[in-house]
């Protein structure tokens, strides 16, 4: 008996408003990117509304068969469908001319473009700024990289746990008798991502004002230091060097993770306030009103003290007691949840976040929405990351106006590499009813 996938539980994806505008509706993007950092920048921008055009060789991104491979999907894999939705695809082969002259007229009829090939590629090719920029001076032209476009560092390889060993952001995770632990969480990619993707919707806005294009540069490893927080300044004020701790917090106690009778939980005690209708909410009025734990440094001295009643209280009964107590008393709280609970909890389900939506050859498949909820111009419906190519006589016929005999001539010249390219639908349809 075929076990049911989980996201077959979730309910399919309610389209938005036809009517309703997206919020980067007009704006095209040409992307050059793969892997993580960079796709998932240009799926956000596609979520916004942007009609994104990945280039890809015939090959594809390499990020389309990261595993586990899904038959269902020609062999692809989950992580490519997380970060490459609402996309259109087209395959050009860069080291044919005419491939490249292709690639060059995209670039030079948009609004962004997105790249994270290795420092000197895109330079290489001819599709550097300088040269993209001279034909479309408005062009936002953003680059991702691991160190950085120019500096001693700027040739160097660097990848997700890389960056997070190299930041300090490893030294501050984990336990104190032991190495410091990398987050699971490809966090250093996607928080990369992220902040591609406000630098270019900043240059956007720059550009409406004053109707001028720029390059925008950005790093894996900058990134990585900004992500640390506030424990740069502390070090940077002060010269005390971040501990690891584990669960607990260097800064705030009783904070961390106890266990009631089933389940355990976590609490953030960041203030005296919640301190005191912590321990007003197990019963211990004496320890809220204790005159040495009326501040953050007694609390801190006194946490084991503080840990044991806290523990020996919650082990007398379930979760589902000690979490509306926890709750109506305004004490953050909340289970340690797998990763299946938290998806099939009712804070995701009453969000929206997970839902199904149409896939050409598996039927249909999950999608996990970004935490956007707009009033007046809703993100886009989802549509399910591209098949290798999939949009490529579409987007030639489209954007650059290439009929059916120029994309056959741009075949035999090599322009799509190995990739079988049909004509779409559209000339398909177009020359059958003639």
């Amino acid at each position: 008996m075929t076990q049911e996938r989980p996201f077959k539980r979730f309910p399919a994806h309610e389209p938005r408003p036809a009517a309703a505008e997206t919020p980067l509706q007009g704006l095209r993007v040409v992307d050059f990117t793969h892997f993580v950092a960079g796709p998932f920048c240009t799926m956000m921008l596609a979520d916004l509304g942007a009609d994104v055009i990945k280039i890809e060789n015939a090959r594809g991104d390499d990020f389309r068969h990261y595993p586990p491979a899904e038959p269902d999907l020609g062999g692809e894999g989950a992580p490519f469908l997380w970060t490459n939705r609402n996309k259109r695809s087209l395959v050009l082969n860069l080291k044919s001319e005419a491939g490249l002259s292709l690639a060059k007229s995209l670039a030079e009829q948009a609004d962004i473009v997105v790249e994270n090939f290795s420092t000197g590629v895109m330079e290489r090719l001819g599709l550097g700024y300088d040269v993209l920029s001279q034909a479309n001076p408005g062009l936002i032209y953003c680059s991702v990289s691991a160190y950085g476009r120019t500096g001693a560092f700027a040739d160097r390889l660097g990848f997700d746990p890389v960056i997070q060993a190299e930041s300090g952001f490893i030294s501050m995770n984990g336990y104190a008798d032991r190495d410091g632990v990398r987050a699971q969480s490809i966090v250093m990619d996607t928080s990369t991502g992220m902040m591609a993707c406000n630098a270019v919707l900043a240059a956007v806005i720059a550009r409406n004002r004053n109707g001028k294009g720029q390059r925008v540069d950005l790093s894996l490893y900058d990134t990585a230091i900004s992500m640390i927080g506030f424990a740069t300044l502390q070090y940077l004020m002060s010269g005390v060097v971040p501990q690891r701790n584990g669960n607990t917090s260097n800064d705030t106690s009783p904070t961390g993770v106890f266990h009631a009778k089933d389940t355990p939980f976590y609490i953030s005690c960041s203030s005296t306030a919640i301190f005191q209708r912590l321990f007003r909410a197990i019963g211990r009025p004496d320890v809220a009103e204790d005159p040495e734990l009326q501040d953050r440094g007694g609390r801190l001295r006194r946490r084991e003290e503080l840990f044991e009643i806290l523990d020996a209280a919650f082990a007398q009964n379930v979760w589902a007691h000690w979490g509306p107590i926890l709750r109506e008393a305004g004490v953050a709280a909340g289970e340690v949840r797998t990763l299946p609970a938290a998806l099939e909890s009712d804070v995701t389900r009453e969000s929206g976040l997970v839902t199904r939506i149409p896939h050409p050859t598996a039927g249909e498949i999950p999608n996990v929405a970004l935490p956007f909820h707009f009033s007046a111009t809703p993100v886009a419906d989802p549509v399910a990351a591209p098949a290798i190519g999939q949009h490529s006589a579409e987007i030639l016929e489209e954007v650059l106006g290439i009929g059916t005999e120029e994309i056959t001539a741009l075949k035999e010249a090599g322009a799509f590499g190995s990739f079988p390219l049909a004509l779409s639908k559209a000339t398909t349809a177009a020359r059958a009813a003639g």
